[in-house]
C-alpha cells in the first residue's frame, strides 16, 4: 500500500490543523507544505507535522494525493494558475474556504473540474496562524464536502473516508447550497456581532461603563467579533448576495420587533423569546459549527488568599491541563465566581468529577 501523500499550499491555522488531525491520527502520511510565513514552516518542520517545506509551489507537489488550498482566498488565483502546470492528474484538489462558489468558478474556467472537491472545516478561533493551529480543532465538527458535478464518485468517497479518519463529520452539499446555509449560520452572525460591539462602542459613556461591566449575554454573543477583520472582510465580499438577502431579513425581522416593543405586545413578545428558546434548544450539543465547542465550567470559590491556587493545584496533581482561567465579574447569565476553560471534552469531564469530588460547586451551560 503506497504512502498518502498530502500537499497544503498555505499552513494557517485551518491548514496546520487539518495537517495535525493528519499526522495524529494517519501518522504514516507524508505532509508537504508551501506557506510565504517561513517560521510557521519552520515551526511545524520542528514539531514533526510536516515532512517537506517548500518555498514555493513546485514539482515537490504532482505527488500528492491530496492537495489542500488553505492560503487566503484572494491567493487563489496565483495559487491555481501555478498548481495547473504541476498537478497530476491522480490528486483530489480541495480547499478550505467558507465561500464555495467563486473557487468552482474558478476550477471551472481552469478545466480543473473532474479532480476538485471543495472542502470547508466547520471550526475555526478567534486566534490565527499556524502557531494557534490544533488537531482537535476538527474534532466532531461537520466538514461540508462541495464536489464539482464530473468528479469521480470514487474520488468523493476517498475524500470522505479521509474526513472521518481525522475525528470530523462529512457533510455533502452542492457548493450554491453551501454558501447560503453558511450565510445564515456563520456569515450573518459575525456581521451582526460586530454591530453589537459597535452599537456598545457608540453608546457608551466617557467612563466606559458599557465596556467594563460587559460580561455574560454580551460577550457570549459577540465572542466572534474579535476574529480576523481581513478574513471577514473577504467573505462578505464574497459572498456578498447571501449576506445581503439574509441581512435585510434579518433588519425586517427586527423591525417588527421593535413595532411589538412600541405597542408593548405582551404576547408577542413571550411567544418571540419562547420560539426561539425551544428551537435552540433543538440543537445538537456537539460542536458543528465555525464557533468551536467552549468546554467551561463556572465554580463558586471563597473570596480568600489561595483559592484560585488551590483549584490550579488540585486539577494539575490529577494531569488535567487547564486552557483559561479568570473571574467572573459579572455573572448575569453565568454562575460560579470562577471560570475554567479546558482544551477539551474528556479534560473537562474529569475537571467536573476531581472538583465535585473535592465538595466544589460546578455550573455548567449549554
Amino acid at each position: 500500500m503506497s504512502t498518502l501523500t498530502c500537499g497544503f499550499i498555505g499552513l494557517g491555522l485551518i491548514g496546520g490543523s487539518i495537517a495535525k488531525a493528519i499526522r495524529l491520527r494517519l501518522p504514516g502520511a507524508r505532509l508537504i507544505a508551501y506557506d510565504i510565513n517561513e517560521a510557521s514552516l519552520e515551526l511545524a518542520l520542528s514539531e514533526q507535522t510536516i515532512d517537506v517545506s517548500r518555498n514555493a509551489i513546485d514539482d515537490t507537489f504532482s505527488g500528492c494525493d491530496y492537495l489542500f488550498l488553505c492560503a487566503p482566498v484572494s491567493c487563489n488565483d496565483e495559487n491555481l494558475t501555478a498548481i495547473k502546470n504541476i498537478l497530476s492528474p491522480e490528486t483530489i484538489l480541495t480547499d478550505v474556504g467558507s465561500v464555495k462558489t467563486a473557487i468552482h468558478r474558478q476550477i471551472e474556467a481552469l478545466g480543473l473540474q473532474d479532480q476538485f472537491i471543495g472542502g470547508h472545516p466547520m471550526a475555526g478561533s478567534e486566534r490565527v496562524g499556524y502557531r494557534n493551529s490544533d488537531a482537535a480543532l476538527l474534532e466532531n465538527a461537520y466538514y461540508i464536502l462541495t464536489p464539482t458535478e464530473t468528479v469521480p464518485a470514487s474520488r468523493l468517497e476517498a475524500y470522505r473516508a479521509l474526513v472521518e479518519a481525522i475525528g470530523a463529520i462529512p457533510l455533502t452539499l452542492p457548493f450554491e447550497e453551501h454558501d447560503y446555509v453558511t450565510a445564515a449560520v456563520s456569515h450573518l452572525p459575525h456581521v451582526i456581532a460586530a454591530s453589537l460591539v459597535n452599537l456598545v462602542k457608540s453608546s457608551d459613556s466617557p467612563e466606559g461603563i458599557m465596556k467594563m461591566i460587559a460580561a455574560g449575554g454580551f460577550k457570549d454573543i459577540t465572542r466572534i467579533a474579535s476574529s480576523s477583520p481581513e478574513m471577514w472582510q473577504q467573505i462578505c465580499l464574497t459572498n456578498t448576495e447571501n449576506i445581503s438577502k439574509l441581512l435585510k431579513r434579518y433588519i425586517d425581522y427586527l423591525t417588527q420587533i421593535a413595532r411589538h416593543l412600541d405597542d408593548r405586545s405582551e404576547q408577542t413578545l413571550h411567544d418571540f423569546f419562547d420560539t426561539a428558546r425551544t428551537y435552540r434548544e433543538s440543537f445538537i450539543s456537539a460542536s458543528s459549527g465555525p464557533i468551536k465547542a467552549e468546554y467551561v465550567f463556572t465554580v463558586d470559590i471563597a473570596d480568600k488568599p489561595g483559592a484560585i491556587a488551590a483549584i490550579a493545584s488540585l486539577l494539575a496533581m490529577h494531569g488535567v491541563s487547564i486552557k483559561n482561567i479568570g473571574i467572573n465579574h459579572n455573572r448575569e447569565l453565568a454562575e460560579g465566581a470562577l471560570r475554567i476553560e479546558f482544551n477539551d471534552k474528556t479534560a473537562h469531564e474529569r475537571a467536573v468529577e476531581i472538583m465535585t469530588s473535592h465538595g466544589y460547586q460546578i455550573h455548567t451551560k449549554n
